[in-house]
């Protein structure tokens, strides 16, 4: 089984980006299922069903999100529908939304992590009961932890390797070297990196962000122009164990969108 994971998709450049590219990789690779983290595709912060419906005609099959998921709040009842949207799986119950879903034949899971991000519930508890939950139905199982911190993202992968087919990273927009098939056949990687404009502040106009440094005034940050990158991982993994064979980056630049 071949599955791409998209790292966070900024904007509308990022989704542009996404529709440009994401056809051709199919067809090259011919993937079983495609995630994306689409938590900044509205304006760079939070999601829309417009924007959300974007990325499914451009070829995601399941669209994972992060603490930005609640910036607009058309998007809350949609959670509660049948689109294959995800918010993390430990915020507190309650909550709408859900936190995983199977598709394909894959248990795709979003948890969101507590180091420098907020105060949520145990994401490494979550995990145990999901686990748990699926013994001998999921064999296959992909989890988006968007968290901070290296440190808890690294020890998520070590907790959970064995236990699942991959824990793939994101919120930091910044790609790491580290993505590899840990000793008990999980794929791992600290953060797959993002969609959006190359020069620029993790998505966001340079001059901008500067500026809100400087002054550490509170304001909405633009997106940024120019080049767009775009970032993911290919992981294999076989169906019968459900350990991952391979992961492998692809990293591809398109002119301005």
């Amino acid at each position: 089984m071949k599955l791409l994971f998209i790292g966070d998709i900024v904007g509308k450049p990022g989704r542009k980006a996404v529709m440009e590219v994401l056809p051709g990789l199919c067809h090259e690779y011919r993937f079983d299922l495609v995630v994306g983290n689409g938590e900044n595709a509205a304006g760079g912060a939070g999601l829309t069903i417009s924007t959300a419906q974007e990325l499914f005609d451009s070829g995601i099959d399941v669209i994972t999100t992060g603490n930005h998921v609640w910036a607009h709040k058309e998007i809350v009842p949609y959670l509660e529908g049948d689109a294959p949207v995800l918010r993390p799986l430990n915020y507190p119950p309650a909550v709408p939304g859900r936190g995983f879903l199977m598709r394909n034949g894959v248990l795709v899971v979003n948890l969101i992590g507590r180091t420098f991000i907020g105060n949520f519930d145990c994401p490494f508890r979550a995990m145990d009961r999901v686990v748990a939950e699926f013994e001998g139905e999921a064999g296959v199982i992909v989890v988006d932890f968007h968290a901070e911190a290296t440190s808890e993202k690294v020890a998520m992968g070590r907790y959970l390797d064995g236990r699942v087919s991959a824990v793939l990273g994101t919120h930091t927009h910044v790609g790491t070297i580290d993505s590899r098939v840990l000793p008990g056949g999980t794929a791992y990687v600290t953060d797959v990196g993002m969609v959006g404009p190359v020069e620029s502040v993790i998505g966001d106009d340079p001059d901008a962000v500067i500026s809100r440094f400087l002054s550490q005034i509170p304001k909405r940050l633009p997106v940024g122009a120019g080049k767009v990158g775009f970032d993911a991982v290919m992981v294999d993994i076989d169906v019968e164990s459900g350990r991952a064979r391979d992961i492998a980056r692809i990293h591809r630049v398109v002119g301005e969108l």
